[in-house]
């Protein structure tokens, strides 16, 4: 037998696996022209035993198959999440643009967030507001709020994750050591008036990773409703004051 005739042998050259494997990939019906071919090969088994090709190819269908409906639940599972989500968003949206007064409209969102997301913690604070108000609001100075969370004012942006002991305590007060993960979103109309902080006693609940698609929406809502409420409250309170 001549140097070409060998087995695995190409013109004096080893034939590589890669090259085999390219072959294959483009000579799909190799198999078929080559019947004979199939009863010979071999493969080896967990077990240690031969299984054959049409065995092994059943196996790899069905592992594949799992894999598939494993992603395809999970699927589900996360729009059905975000289905709930977004009906008790537009119930929270619809009852806020139904209200006309700024206490109203803070009562509305933390009656939304208690009982019908469910969220543990939570506080809206407004910056430079009237102290005044009769409101659950914490109002406090945006000097004061920058200094203390400037970061994420500055960000603009929702933010999820654990926070350092001085924020979650400007945040959350009293109940700052329950509070082990927040997710906290500015308030701005062109200018920071205030920022909103949800949390959970959960380290893992609210996590860098998660999407933030409903609380910024939540956040663009009250961006557009809550400053004239605010204004509106500076304006009458400015014109029941005793004149000197």
């Amino acid at each position: 037998m001549s140097t070409n005739d060998k087995p695995g042998t190409q013109a004096g050259h080893s034939i590589t696996e890669k090259q085999v494997c390219a072959f294959l990939a483009t000579e799909t019906d190799f198999f078929g022209r080559h019947p004979e071919l199939l009863e010979s090969l071999e493969l080896p088994h967990e077990s240690g035993k031969a299984i054959s090709l049409i065995e092994r190819q059943l196996s790899v269908l069905r592992e594949r198959n799992l894999e598939m409906r494993s992603r395809l639940s999970k699927l589900l599972e996360t729009a059905g999440t975000n289905d709930k989500l977004f009906e008790k968003t537009k119930r929270l949206v619809l009852s806020l643009l139904e209200t006309s007064s700024l206490t109203r409209a803070i009562d509305t969102l933390y009656d939304s967030l208690k009982n019908d997301f469910k969220i543990e913690y939570h506080q809206l604070i407004l910056f430079d507001a009237d102290k005044s108000l009769a409101t659950p609001a914490k109002v406090i100075s945006l000097a004061q709020g920058t200094q203390a969370i400037g970061g994420l004012l500055r960000s603009n942006r929702a933010t999820c994750g654990v926070l350092r002991d001085e924020e979650l305590a400007f945040l959350f007060d009293g109940r700052a050591n329950a509070i082990k993960s927040v997710a906290v979103v500015p308030l701005n109309n062109g200018n920071t008036f205030g920022i909103l902080a949800i949390g959970s006693s959960d380290p893992l609940y609210y996590k860098s990773s998660m999407g933030t698609l409903f609380l910024s929406y939540i956040a663009e809502v009250l961006n557009r409703i809550l400053p004239s409420m605010v204004a509106q409250v500076a304006s009458v309170q400015a014109i029941a004051a005793p004149q000197k």
